[in-house]
């Protein structure tokens, strides 16, 4: 197919270069950095959903968050056998836009004033959760479709995960007062996951803290991710061994669980008060993945035909719809007896006597129908942009593992793949 070929690389360069043109004017008009020495521009002239911008560069947040972002989620994508490199090199390029794009949305939304965003590392730190996110999402379609359809993936993506959290954070203010399925083509040797997986454990609890109300509930945050990390990894060594023929563990499937319990965790992590919570949260969390693998996948996938190539419905939805729930049941025993002097660092609305525990529990529990509401229907309007005439890619799924723009050695592909199939993998 060279001539789809080399139209597909013309229009992905084209893109790039419209998207990359669009945004740098959208910076030279809007974007400016923040005077370090403010106290706040997020303060009263300001709509933000979180902390102030700068109290210094923050540079120990900012690396692990965008680390696990780039490394960790990047990693994750690379366990395809003929697609493990242009994989990576596809989760390059949507960070590369999504972190540009993000600033601008996100900026427009909560660090606007006199006209101008103003960029400092809270901002940076709000765009690296967005750009994993579409990462996250990016992972469902992985090997189906081609780099123009993730780039206008991400272009939408963005602009919805920020839509999102404006109407959850900033007009429901749910919490704070202010703001895998395996496919054919083989698999990369578990390195990567094993790779993935470290880098994990290591900036997950950095990540989920991140965004702390207050910087003096991020200790628990940090270590209510930590713990849910271990009771995950264990949950998976109990059922594993039991769901699955194979008598040890691949670990892929270790990987799952810690993504499962931190995705779990990103409500309720700092609403946690005892470490027990966390523990129980976690292995919980930690049962979901196998489960889900082993019975919901096939009906799924049988049933309504549902492509799913990273398993992110069961690795990232379900632990997701978990943690609101927990989120929910820890809201409403918001208590003096419960939290103690916590109570005003993880709810000071209830804290404060303006809103109850009952009216807080029912506000944690109404963003995720409103979040999977929204999901519904920009994963609709997404679909319909990526399967536009001049969008798609060529039925035959072997040219998105083997055109051009990315090469690989040929050991490193399938033993039973044709002398063409092996020269190239991936990327258009």
């Amino acid at each position: 197919m060279p001539e789809h070929t080399a139209a597909s690389r013309l229009r992905l360069s084209g893109l790039c270069f419209l998207l990359q043109i669009l945004t740098i004017i959208l910076f030279a008009v809007f974007v400016r950095y923040s005077p370090e020495s403010s106290p706040g521009l997020c303060s009263q002239q300001l709509n933000c959903s979180w902390r102030n911008q700068d109290s210094g560069f923050q540079h120990p947040r900012f690396r692990d968050v965008h680390l696990q972002a780039l490394l960790g989620f990047g990693l994750l994508m690379a366990f395809l056998g003929r697609y493990g490199p242009g994989s990576v090199a596809i989760s390059i390029l949507i960070v590369a836009f999504a972190v540009q794009w993000a600033v601008l949305i996100q900026g427009f939304l909560y660090f606007f004033l006199n006209g101008k965003i103003y960029v400092g590392a809270q901002s940076m730190v709000s765009a690296d959760f967005c750009t994993a996110a579409v990462l996250v999402s990016s992972g469902a379609l992985l090997g189906r479709v081609n780099p123009i359809q993730m780039l206008l993936l991400t272009l939408l993506g963005v602009t919805l995960f920020a839509l999102n959290e404006y109407i959850l954070l900033s007009l429901m203010g749910p919490h704070r007062d202010k703001r895998k399925e395996q496919q054919d083509a083989g698999h990369q040797p578990d390195v990567f996951a094993v790779v993935g997986t470290i880098y994990l454990w290591i900036f997950w609890p950095s990540f989920t803290s991140a965004t702390t109300a207050r910087d003096n509930t991020e200790p628990w945050a940090l270590l209510n991710a930590y713990f849910s990390l271990a009771a995950s990894t264990l949950a998976t060594f109990v059922l594993s061994p039991v769901l699955y023929e194979e008598s040890t563990l691949r670990m892929v499937q270790i990987q799952d669980a810690t993504l499962a319990s931190v995705a779990m965790m990103g409500m309720a992590g700092e609403m946690l008060v005892t470490p027990f919570g966390a523990l129980s949260a976690g292995f919980l969390a930690g049962l979901i993945p196998p489960l889900g693998f082993r019975f919901l996948t096939p009906v799924l996938r049988s049933r309504l035909k549902t492509q799913d190539t990273c398993g992110v419905h069961n690795i990232h939805g379900l632990p997701g719809i978990l943690g609101a729930l927990l989120g929910t049941l820890l809201a409403a025993l918001a208590t003096a007896d419960a939290y103690g002097g916590r109570l005003e660092l993880v709810f000071p609305l209830v804290a404060q006597g303006s809103r109850t525990a009952s009216d807080q529990a029912l506000c944690q529990l109404c963003a995720l129908p409103v979040t999977l509401l929204l999901a519904a229907l920009g994963g609709s309007l997404t679909g319909a942009v990526l399967q536009m005439k001049g969008l798609r890619s060529p039925s035959d799924t072997r040219y998105l593992e083997n055109t051009v723009l990315w090469e690989v050695a040929e050991e490193g592909c399938d033993p039973g793949a044709s002398r063409k199939e092996l020269g190239t993998s991936t990327l258009v």
